[in-house]
């Protein structure tokens, strides 16, 4: 451990710690005090642990001279020896997540379908993968969405995706579970979502984050217009690594997911992030939480148990972030939605592949398993005319609290996830049919 107050650190002193181009990360203490003082000077906060109170962030020598200069207190810090300073070739580029997406649906083309949600900046594909037992047709059967890698230098999030894929079709008609779900879900991935940014990674900067925008980038995951420049939760600085553009949805990446989403409209959704082993549901900014936060917090919990992660928001977990994609699915199509960071401060952006991608995507199987259960958890589901019917009033058992407003999906079917209880339900549009004391322990099928 280093202590320095206000004295120049030898540059000897960080040669063969974790660098990119002119910066290097540094570890330090975590304390509110620490946290709020990186956040608030713009510092790229790159992960924290909860299980050691470390925080790390990347920072150069003249950020970490800003940060020891302060008069308040001596700084520890320490810069971290067993962190990468590049990706392992192991990890997937964009031509090979192209690769490996052609080579599923080839094996597996009665259960997969590819389509093109958008094209980035330079050009690629942003690929998505459908997996279900009727790939082609628009059922009305609930849709899962997982996506890997906002952030371009996050490489262990494609492993989590292609191996979601891997484990959906090798083990479909194989076992009763899987087929149950191919069959009753249309499950969406988006195996490396910051295809420029990776590129750029592997070519340029291994701590590249953001998009290519204009050669400084932009932070997709700032781009939303969900509480777009809300909170201090991004910059307006090109040069910061959370840079959230010139205006909301301005990035053709943040575009393709919205259209997305808007489409298939999921029922959850998972994107995964590095690193710091938490699980992250909405607001982004402070002190928001959602109007259904029983049930989304119970399955950010739940999911967190899993897998052995801390759950709770970005402002209680890190600090405040506007424009996030999840806060936007869940205010504008009503989807309960996971940030989820994968790895520790021990592994960091670049784990070795050998010894941590397969214990990592173990670890994390039984997260994203968890939306599947769910759909099949506590809730009201089914399919209504959506000439008749266009919302859902959700209200506490013979009382007049409203706890929620569902839209009805255009194909008239809903999927309300709910915290296990007794519900009143006021069908609404054009006709108004009510259900009263509805015992929500289990899935409730409703058609009429």
């Amino acid at each position: 451990m280093f202590y320095w107050k206000g004295s120049l650190i030898a540059v000897a002193m960080i040669s063969g710690s974790v660098w990119a181009q002119d910066s290097f990360i540094v570890r330090f203490n975590l304390n509110e005090g620490m946290k709020t003082y990186l956040r608030a000077n713009e510092f790229d906060i790159t992960g924290i642990n909860y299980k050691t109170n470390e925080i790390e962030a990347l920072l150069t020598e003249a950020e970490l001279a800003q940060i020891s200069s302060q008069k308040s207190a001596v700084i520890k810090f320490s810069f971290p020896q067993n962190l990468a300073v590049a990706p392992d070739e192991g990890y997937k580029n964009p031509e090979e997540i192209l690769e490996f997406v052609n080579d599923i649906h080839a094996k597996y083309p009665d259960i997969t379908s590819i389509k093109v949600v958008g094209k980035t900046l330079e050009g690629r594909d942003i690929l998505a993968l459908k997996i279900s037992d009727n790939p082609t047709v628009d059922e009305a059967e609930p849709a899962i969405l997982v996506n890997a890698m906002h952030h371009a230098r996050e490489v262990m999030t494609p492993e989590i995706t292609t191996d979601m894929v891997e484990y959906l079709t090798e083990n479909y008609g194989r076992t009763d579970e899987v087929t149950k779900w191919v069959n009753e879900t249309a499950i969406w991935v988006i195996p490396m979502f910051n295809l420029d940014g990776n590129n750029k990674m592997w070519t340029e900067n291994s701590m590249w984050r953001k998009n290519t925008r204009n050669g400084h980038g932009v932070d997709i995951n700032r781009n939303y217009p969900t509480g777009w420049n809300s909170c201090n939760g991004s910059s307006a600085s090109t040069s910061a690594q959370d840079y959230r553009g010139t205006a909301a949805a301005s990035e053709p990446e943040t575009q393709a997911m919205m259209n997305l989403v808007s489409s298939i409209k999921p029922v959850f959704n998972i994107s995964y992030h590095s690193y710091s082993e938490i699980v992250i549901y909405p607001f982004g900014c402070r002190p928001r939480k959602t109007p259904t936060t029983e049930a989304v917090e119970l399955i950010g919990a739940e999911i967190g148990k899993k897998i052995d992660y801390k759950p709770g928001t970005a402002w209680e977990l890190l600090y405040n972030a506007d424009g996030g994609d999840i806060d936007w699915m869940y205010t504008e199509h009503q989807v309960i939605p996971f940030v989820i960071e994968v790895n520790s401060t021990s592994q960091g952006f670049h784990p070795s592949y050998d010894k941590w991608r397969d214990k990592t995507v173990l670890r994390n199987r039984p997260g994203w398993m968890h939306l599947f259960a769910r759909l099949n958890g506590p809730s009201l589901q089914g399919v209504v005319d959506a000439k008749d019917y266009q919302t859902i009033k959700i209200l506490k058992a013979g009382t007049s609290q409203e706890l929620q407003t569902y839209k009805i999906n255009p194909n008239g079917s809903f999927y309300i996830i709910l915290k296990a209880g007794t519900y009143d339900f006021s069908f609404e549009g054009t006709k108004t049919k009510k259900l009263s004391n509805v015992d929500v322990s289990k899935k409730v099928d409703v058609k009429f």
